[in-house]
């Protein structure tokens, strides 16, 4: 890759990314999208999607970057001098529609998409290829639907980004107007990355909250008696899958009910899956902690919007009380819901400063002091709910649309012990991508967390 042309350093954000993804701890993150093609697009699909692919790659930068000397503490992003589509984008047929109708109306899981995505999210990528890999999903029985599956590397985009990717995805194939001009090679613009989140926020921290971190960090820090994580951090890494997707009017009735009692469907989804987990696990454990995802987006330039490909996001923290989460009564606990959405308006009203991700300037060996000293160590967090929110669809019915979306991730091997990623599609559907890994906690617990999750949503919209 000495022959690359050298983009710029990797941000510290970004390091975060490829020293797990190095480690093999953390691999990929997906955003998939059913695309419905009018009548009018006669040719195969596959000179509509290399075209898309084409005009992604012109508007973001990030498509044609890699990582060079990602095993060092100074990795750096090079250019691809060419992308290859027959090599970055794969098609397979599939049985028909993203998401199934059971009788009573409510949508069944994808289970060719989860199987496509769990394999996906057990590979890797290796330079000199592209970061990224478009999985096409071909219906047998309609030639103008496809899945798509745009999965990459999270030094290269966060959540938002692939909501940006399929939006540019969408418009391209909206203007296409030269089938006869497909190309398999595409040469990527000369345009600059995108500035790290280091280069565009002060990242200030409080001296009252770096103390207390170098304190934990350095001197002591207690585990809370009674956190559950699952098993202890283990290698190597092996990404479970399941999707559990929620009908349009379950939703509707859902967020009607949120906004009622002063909540976000974010909160109310980390109260409902602490709830449930602590339904499956023993009495003795009596906490949880869950980590949320935010985009910094919104505190940043104009130069990063909502249709930028980059990292700009941070964490929050969240904990839950069995006493109070699942109380004996079995009530369901809207003071909770609105409790954590208070968490999550004070985090956003920090606007960035002590976020724990500017703790990343104080580390010297990111895959030693990040990965490779955790293993066989408890893990931190209980379970993360990551909700990138809604993907909107183009609506006009001369132009292709998007319906069903699935936002997933891989199991992080030093991480959460159950990930939760949400997205709401065109349809109206949410559809919750639950991942985890294979050994830290089995299989049985997980779905009796997600038929739990599933009963608290039915008996809400019940009332």
């Amino acid at each position: 890759m000495e022959n690359f042309e050298t983009l710029r350093p990797v941000g510290r954000l970004e390091q975060y990314s490829t020293s797990r993804h190095q480690a093999g701890f953390y691999l990929n993150v997906a955003i998939s999208a059913t695309y419905f093609l009018p009548d009018s697009f006669v040719l195969p699909v596959k000179d509509y999607v290399y075209q898309a692919s084409e005009a992604a790659i012109a508007k973001h930068p990030s498509l044609s970057a890699i990582v060079a000397d990602d095993h060092t503490q100074d990795p750096y992003f090079v250019r691809l001098p060419r992308i290859d589509l027959d090599q970055v984008v794969s098609f397979q047929d599939r049985k028909p529609g993203l998401l199934g109708t059971e009788a009573d109306g409510e949508p069944t899981p994808d289970l060719d998409l989860q199987t496509l995505l769990a394999t996906q999210h057990n590979t890797p990528f290796r330079a000199p290829n592209a970061f990224w890999r478009l999985c096409i999903l071909l219906d047998i029985e309609d030639e103008r639907q496809f899945t798509a599956a745009f999965v990459y590397h999270h030094a290269i985009g966060d959540g938002t980004s692939g909501k940006a990717f399929h939006q540019t995805f969408l418009r391209a194939l909206g203007t296409i107007d030269s089938p006869d001009q497909t190309k398999s090679i595409i040469k990527p613009p000369r345009l600059p990355l995108l500035p790290n989140i280091e280069h565009m926020h002060p990242m200030s921290l409080s001296l009252p909250y770096l103390a207390k971190k170098i304190f934990q960090a350095k001197i002591y820090s207690r585990r809370p008696t009674g956190l559950w994580t699952g098993s202890k951090v283990l290698i190597p890494s092996q990404t479970r899958l399941r999707l559990v997707p929620f009908s349009k009017l379950l939703v509707a009735a859902i967020r009607d009910r949120c906004r009622q009692e002063g909540t976000t469907i974010t909160a109310l989804l980390q109260t409902i899956v602490a709830r449930s987990i602590f339904a499956h696990i023993p009495p003795e454990f009596t906490r949880l902690a869950c980590a949320g995802a935010l985009s910094s987006r919104r505190w940043l330039s104009d130069v990063i919007t909502d249709e930028s490909m980059g990292v700009w996001v941070q964490d929050y923290e969240e904990t839950y009380s069995r006493a109070i989460v699942a109380p004996s009564d079995g009530s369901f606990p809207w003071a909770e819901a609105k409790r954590s959405r208070k968490t999550i308006q004070s985090v956003l009203k920090m606007k960035g400063k002590n976020a724990s991700t500017s703790l990343l300037q104080f580390v010297d060996d990111f895959q030693e002091e990040l990965c490779l000293s955790k293993v066989g160590k408890d893990r931190d967090k209980s379970f993360e709910v990551s909700n990138v929110g809604v993907l909107d669809p183009q609506r006009d019915p001369n132009l292709p649309s998007i319906k069903g979306v699935v936002f997933s991730q891989c199991a992080s091997v030093m991480g959460n012990a159950i990930e939760v990623s949400v997205v709401t599609g065109g349809d109206g559907c949410l559809v919750l991508a639950i991942s985890w890994q294979q050994g830290v906690v089995k299989a049985d617990l997980v779905n009796e967390i997600i038929e739990s999750t599933k009963q608290d949503l039915y008996s809400i919209e019940a009332v």
